[in-house]
């Protein structure tokens, strides 16, 4: 203890952004050794001629600045620029039974990978091979299974469209739809709740559309450390009085007050810009209740005013033009109590009043929102539900108003958009024969929870990840190394070394690609890739590093190679043509995706094009042509919370991640620094359980399953934190332990990370 808080615990008191996040990029820099490579790394960031940042998909300015990046933007070009190497040397030095004992920030920061890599049992260490060796293990272990959907080929966010299209053109060329995604770990509410909704998975606005808005309602993120970019954009809506109003468990700094590291002004007076205009502390869990209480709010309201003589307040209009349910909405929602609303969000009466009376009094409402959504038992409902609440006045389909999902890597929705789902549609299998002649399965393949009980099961025998750290990243690790370490075939397209490598099946596989600011140079000279952002903005990106090692192969010539080993000539597909120069790739695109006409053209002009959204003109591509109100039963209840002492777990990133990658042990926003190892609890809650702040905990699950094996994360540190009663949170991946992998919304896959049902007591040996 030091000054009564634990080690590592102590106050912060600067606003988000400003001097603490310049010094952060500073010592980036030096602790990656690459103070000039990295710092002229950093001027070609989110470009028109250079990189897109391989971090958030926030979108890029159509007026850059020289400064186009943020702090954990940064950390993440840092981190893959970085000098460090992990060499067959490396791997010589240590065992892999040896790394296992590292964490995962001590693993990844280790360096690039140089060379592929074959796990050998006998002197437990990776070592070098061949990439034509590589190959032809790959291709004939793939060929020697009986069945092409024993594979499960998983797929990171970060893959380019290029990448992600070559790969989902293999992997259905080799006859399987397993496709395993980043995008079932994150957003996959969105994008199975709103096609019902509005007939589109993606976000109807345009980052414009933020200089128009009268609101902006921010509910279950904190894109101070997600999305760091948006807070210019939230600076500059609140210092010209656009209200923000934000929902969340947490009060997190940067939705409080922000500090632009680019407005002289406030760094030179060492001020700052308020953000959030009210802030309403909802219980995890609780987002289904809050919305229907707004809403039944607001036919009250709307009932009143038609009573006195008035038009009332929704946008009759609009919900008569263009949508269906209105009636079926409002019989669930009045016939919900307000003592039950009231219970399940943690909001009294005044909380809902005010928050009403905001959304009523503006024309134009831009609805932002993250994981603390859609990572939910109910996840798909709530998404649902957050469009109904927008369709009530209109709020979708005209300028400065829409529903904006904050979707996490820089490509995850762009590797959707092309082809990476399990469920493909007659247009994608129509498009893939029109543009290559044959025509790919289509039963449904599995999503990330099912590909981990077929491997479990033993129904799936090999795992090809394109990028990505998919063991750690799934919940019940107990099950999910299990299931890894049961494979024929494991292999990882990587640019660092991470914990899934270690998770050694009967052959283990690396193979080291090139990153976003490497330099990609194939038969036709130095290569751009694409990526679309979460606003449906597609653009190019370039990098002009010298790459770590001339043994680096790019994602599409690694993903060629392998298909070219397992596939022979089936199908006569010219994979090499394809990789000599990616112009092809995108041709290929074209005719698949009509959506992607003139690629090659438009793509070469500075900031891109955006791909059509329906929604955004208020054409609803649905199965009735409407935008349709849907209703959600109940409020998300559980009936494990009713178990004595029951709390509920959201877990969250630190200021010092990026999904699975630990930057540092830093947590500089919450006053967490070199650790990890905590929980954050609200007074009242320790106080109940007899826990003081310091004292080792064991965070348990409740399960109701018979005969279901205890989770526990044990020796956590108690953290006295602003959280609502009956919160508690703790960081991602860590207490992913606590996470069933039973436990996902059954609509769309989603594990339950932010509401998991726990209990917590003090630990045996309590204190550290």
């Amino acid at each position: 203890m030091k000054d009564g808080k634990p080690e590592g615990i102590r106050d912060y008191g600067a606003p988000a952004g400003g001097w603490g996040a310049l010094k952060a990029v500073a010592r980036t820099l030096k602790e990656q050794q690459v103070v000039f490579r990295g710092a002229t790394a950093l001027l070609k960031a989110n470009q028109p001629d250079g990189f897109d940042c391989p971090g958030c998909a926030w979108p890029d300015p159509n007026h850059t600045s020289a400064f186009e990046f943020c702090e954990n933007g940064a950390k993440a070009i840092t981190w893959e620029s970085t000098s460090k190497r992990a060499t067959p040397e490396f791997f010589a030095e240590h065992s892999v039974s040896e790394l296992w004992k590292w964490d995962d920030h001590s693993l990844e920061d280790a360096g690039r990978l140089t060379m592929p890599l074959i796990y050998d049992r006998p002197s437990d260490r990776f070592i070098s091979l061949s990439w034509n060796a590589a190959f032809d293990i790959i291709g004939q272990t793939l060929r020697d299974l009986p069945d092409p959907n024993m594979v499960e080929f998983y797929t990171s966010g970060r893959a380019s469209n290029e990448a992600a299209f070559l790969y989902q053109l293999f992997v259905r060329a080799y006859g399987t739809n397993n496709f395993p995604d980043c995008s079932n770990m994150c957003h996959e509410a969105t994008s199975v709740g709103l096609p019902k909704s509005i007939g589109v998975g993606k976000g109807t606005v345009e980052l414009r559309d933020f200089d128009d808005c009268d609101l902006i309602i921010s509910i279950g993120h904190n894109p101070g450390t997600n999305h760091p970019r948006m807070m210019t954009t939230l600076h500059e809506a609140s210092k010209r009085g656009a209200p923000i109003m934000v929902f969340n468990p947490l009060r997190e700094r940067a939705l409080e007050r922000f500090a632009a590291p680019q407005d002289p002004v406030e760094m030179a007076t060492l001020s700052s810009t308020s953000i959030a205009s009210s802030y309403y502390q909802l219980k995890a869990g609780g987002d289904i209740a809050l919305l229907k209480g707004m809403m039944k709010l607001i036919f009250e309201r709307d009932d009143a005013d038609l009573a006195a003589g008035g038009t009332g307040v929704l946008d009759r209009e609009f919900i008569v033009a263009h949508t269906v349910g209105l009636e079926d909405l409002q019989n669930d929602v009045k016939g919900t109590s307000w003592e039950d609303i009231y219970r399940k969000s943690g909001l009294g009466h005044d909380a809902f009043e005010s928050a009403v009376t905001t959304y009523l009094s503006a024309e134009r409402v831009i609805a932002c929102y993250g994981m603390g959504v859609t990572q939910h038992l109910t996840g798909t409902e709530v998404v649902q539900q957050l469009a109904n609440l927008l369709m009530l006045r209109g709020n979708i389909g005209k300028t400065g108003a829409g529903i904006c999902p904050l979707r996490g890597h820089s490509n995850v929705q762009g590797d959707r958009t092309v082809g990476i789902t399990e469920i493909p549609n007659s247009a994608l299998l129509d498009g893939i024969e029109r543009a290559f002649g044959f025509r790919p399965p289509s039963e449904k393949g599995h999503n990330a929870v099912e590909a981990i009980e077929a491997m479990l099961a033993g129904k799936s025998r090999a795992l090809v990840c394109l990028g990505g750290n998919l063991a750690v990243a799934m919940p019940d690790p107990d099950v999910t190394f299990a299931a890894v370490r049961k494979l024929d075939l494991a292999v990882h397209l990587a640019t660092k070394p991470n914990r899934s490598h270690l998770l050694i099946a009967k052959t283990t596989i690396l193979l080291p690609v090139l990153g976003r600011t490497d330099q990609d140079v194939q038969l036709s000279g130095s290569q751009s890739v694409t990526v679309e952002d979460s606003m449906s903005m597609v653009h190019a990106s370039k990098g002009f590093l010298k790459p770590p090692s001339d043994h680096l192969k790019s994602e599409p010539a690694i993903i060629a190679g392998i298909a070219k080993a397992t596939l022979g000539t089936l199908h006569d597909i010219a994979w090499d043509d394809l990789v000599a120069n990616y112009d092809r790739i995108r041709d290929r695109i074209e005719i698949v995706f009509p959506d992607f006409r003139e690629f090659n053209t438009r793509v070469r002009k500075p900031g891109g094009f955006r791909l059509d959204i329906p929604a955004s003109r208020r054409e609803w591509r649905t199965a009735n042509g409407k935008a349709n109100f849907l209703t959600a039963r109940g409020l998300d209840e559980d009936q494990r919370m009713s178990f004595p002492e029951a709390l509920v777990l959201t877990t969250i990133r630190s200021h010092g991640q990026y999904n699975t990658t630990i930057y540092n042990l830093d947590d500089r926003y919450r006053g967490v620094f070199g650790r990890r190892d905590v929980v954050f609890m609200c007074k009242h809650d320790m106080e109940a359980r007899g826990i003081t702040e310091g004292d080792r905990v064991d965070i348990t699950s409740i399960n109701l399953r018979p005969q279901a094996a205890p989770r526990k994360a044990s020796g956590f540190i108690a953290i006295e934190y602003n959280i609502p009663q009956g919160t508690v949170a703790g960081y991602y991946p860590e207490l992913n332990r606590v996470i069933a992998l039973a436990d996902y919304d059954p609509h769309s896959g989603t594990p339950a990370y932010k509401g998991a049902p726990v209990t917590i007591s003090k630990a045996l040996s309590s204190h550290p």
